[in-house]
């Protein structure tokens, strides 16, 4: 049997797109019912992929050495709500929907999943409150306030994108099962939430938040989250505060030290007032709960050339997590590669955004407005081999994103990851320290 020693990961490409597709699906649903004061509108998104890896991942007590083929799917499908009470007294809004999910095949290339997971459950469940006209100093809807089983994002997804850690039955007899899809992330809700909101689109705005996760492989936390946040058309500047409320002991067993954490963290990106610049980065400090302080940070900055064939962008991002650092809920929030750094290393072969140092390069072409191409090039190093195994190695990947129309887009990629070590020698990858290709073809649709 294969020792678990990872650290729970969330899917990279494909979360980025879905959650967009799931925010922005309300622009092309189904209008069920629409008068001047209530809308009603059906939603229904659906991604389904096809992977191959050459190698597989000693991450589980199911992972084999070998190539491994797999395919995942899902479908979310509910409805939608908003009544305007009057300007001065806000409106309310209401969403419910349900999630169908599976994996095919030999599962994917770490054994998180084995192929025979399916399930279907309800994902969606929550009610709010916006308050329109009545608080002109916050302005229009200014107070927005939620409760129930949703989707939350805190910034770019650095500390919490969603609660998107979606094993299946290859880990601990399938005690974590969360009904396969582990790529796509096919659930993100939080199971409770409470959210308040203060403030527009600009100026100083802020949030206050509990959360209460379900799953099993985050060990189930509760959490208290404060955000603050000054936003001008050029840059955002903003901090965040996390308190760790409680986690279930019985699966604790990841997280042991989660429970009592404490996370400060300030943030920024924006291009300074330069069109053609981006500059991001973030600094988070943990004081965990068997009293050990971790940390972890990156630093970005990238550059458009507008003024050339396919608008070329550039950038380069270094990024450290100390060998203790909790990465909590993070994930893609804003771009590929942002927080799941490789295809391969960032899923399957580690890090998992602890006890590493990353080098990332990014290159991207616009050759029209509904096709995009790509390359990610990273550098991974192990900051102390003695608080886990030897995850250094070097990734490249390419892809493509054709948006086809309103409602499909098509996602190919390839990939190849090279560690310095094998399972054997300290590593993860089985079956020796060869180069792995890895491919990847992704559909979705959303009406």
């Amino acid at each position: 049997m294969t020792t678990i020693r990872y650290r729970p990961v969330l899917p990279t490409l494909a979360a980025s797109t879905i959650i967009t597709l799931s925010l922005c699906g309300n622009a092309s649903a189904l209008e069920l019912y629409d008068t001047a004061k209530t809308k009603i509108n059906l939603n229904v998104t659906g991604v389904a992929g096809a992977f191959h890896s050459q190698k597989g991942y000693a991450q589980s007590e199911t992972a084999e050495a070998g190539g491994r083929d797999w395919q995942e799917g899902f479908i979310k499908y509910g409805l939608d709500a908003t009544h305007t009470l009057s300007p001065t007294a806000g409106s309310l809004y209401a969403n419910v929907a349900w999630t169908s999910s599976g994996t095919w095949g030999q599962g994917d290339a770490a054994g998180f999943t084995t192929g025979d997971e399916r399930r279907t459950h309800l994902e969606d469940l929550a009610v709010g409150w916006k308050s329109g006209e009545l608080i002109p100093a916050l302005g229009t809807d200014g107070l927005d306030v939620s409760v129930g089983r949703q989707y939350i994002q805190v910034g770019d997804g650095f500390l919490i994108s969603g609660d998107s850690l979606n094993f299946g039955e290859g880990v601990l007899g399938g005690d974590l099962d969360r009904g396969g899809a582990y790529y796509l992330a096919a659930r993100q809700s939080f199971e409770k939430t409470a959210v308040v909101r203060l403030g527009g689109d600009t100026g100083w705005r802020g949030d206050l938040m509990w959360l209460k996760s379900g799953n099993r492989a985050q060990a189930k936390p509760e959490m208290a989250v404060g955000t603050l946040e000054h936003v001008t058309d050029d840059a955002t500047l903003g901090a965040t505060y996390i308190k760790v409320l409680d986690t279930d002991r019985d699966f604790a067993f990841l997280y042991p030290d989660r429970d009592d954490t404490k996370v400060y963290s300030v943030y920024g990106h924006g291009n300074a007032g330069v069109e053609n610049l981006f500059l991001a980065g973030q600094y988070a400090w943990q004081e965990k709960g068997n009293g050990a302080d971790e940390n972890a940070w990156y630093a970005e900055a990238g550059w458009t050339f507008s003024d050339l064939a396919w608008s070329p962008y550039v950038s380069y991002r270094f990024s450290r997590f100390s060998d203790g650092y909790d990465p909590l809920f993070y994930g893609n929030g804003r771009a590929l590669g942002t927080w799941f750094q490789g295809e391969v290393a960032a899923n399957y072969a580690g890090p998992f955004a602890t006890n590493a140092r990353i080098h990332q390069v990014t290159l991207s072409l616009t050759p029209a407005d509904n096709l995009s191409l790509g390359l990610l090039a990273y550098r991974f190093d192990t900051l102390d081999t003695d608080q886990g195994p030897n995850l250094d190695g070097n990734e490249i990947d390419l892809y493509g994103t054709w948006t086809i129309n309103d409602h499909w887009w098509v996602m190919p990629l390839v990939g190849r990851y090279d560690p310095d070590a094998s399972a054997s020698s300290g590593g993860s990858q089985l079956g020796g320290s060869g180069s792995n290709y890895y491919t990847q073809l992704l559909v979705g649709f959303n009406f």
